[in-house]
């Protein structure tokens, strides 16, 4: 059983006992806070992995283990510091971190990890396939935003329109990937098209996603 710490965090702690079940076997990724109760930077870190827990609800298991009573999987792990975050993914360790961390480090730690919706592509995956003539950026917004700022070289269906303007999207000299402001409209739209047996990529996080990488932007004049 992995049972509640009595701490402030209520991210589950679990034991030696249950560490293989729980971590090795998950069929989630798993994100680990070795931790000690001894440790000024377990309790500084208490917010940040309780609101990344959150965060990742169904996609990512959050865990803590306690050095001091799992002495044989910090030994194996070879955990000489805490705080020390690792992520399990298919029963190994995939990615490692030790120290204070902020919940967007953690959230970068799990990322590439993390179960992906079918057809999602991410901003840096996008970049490359435009450059490489692969793929046509879809922008599905309004024509003022597209007239605004839009990826470069992205063509305007407005999202509406899209059922109707499938011939035409399949018709662009490569694979159309659909993206709004947040991903999460075009994201019902792919699943949608899926469905139907006409499936489409979209960008994960919209065009969000992309200004946060800080890729060029097209700005008309």
């Amino acid at each position: 059983m992995v049972a509640k710490p009595a701490a402030a965090s209520q991210v589950p702690h679990v034991a030696e006992q249950d560490f293989e079940q729980e971590v090795l076997r998950s069929e989630l990724p798993v994100l680990i806070e070795f931790t000690s109760e001894r440790s000024a930077g377990t309790r500084t870190m208490a917010p940040e992995i309780d609101a990344i827990s959150r965060e990742l609800e169904g996609k990512c298991k959050v865990l803590k283990i306690d050095v001091d009573k799992s002495k044989r999987i910090a030994t194996s792990l070879r955990i000489q510091t805490v705080p020390m975050f690792m992520v399990f993914a298919k029963g190994r360790p995939v990615a490692a971190e030790q120290g204070v961390l902020r919940r967007a480090q953690l959230r970068e730690m799990v990322e590439p990890f993390l179960p992906r919706a079918e057809g999602a592509i991410r901003a840096i995956e996008l970049a490359q396939l435009i450059k490489e003539g692969q793929v046509v950026a879809v922008d599905t917004r309004e024509v003022t935003s597209y007239g605004r700022a839009r990826i470069p070289g992205a063509v305007n269906m407005p999202l509406e329109e899209i059922e109707g303007r499938l011939a035409e999207l399949h018709m662009l000299p490569g694979a159309p990937i659909l993206y709004c402001r947040s991903g999460d409209k075009t994201k019902e739209l792919a699943d949608k098209l899926s469905e139907g047996g006409m499936p489409v990529g979209f960008l994960e996080g919209g065009f969000l996603a992309w200004e946060a990488e800080a890729l060029p932007i097209e700005r008309p004049d």
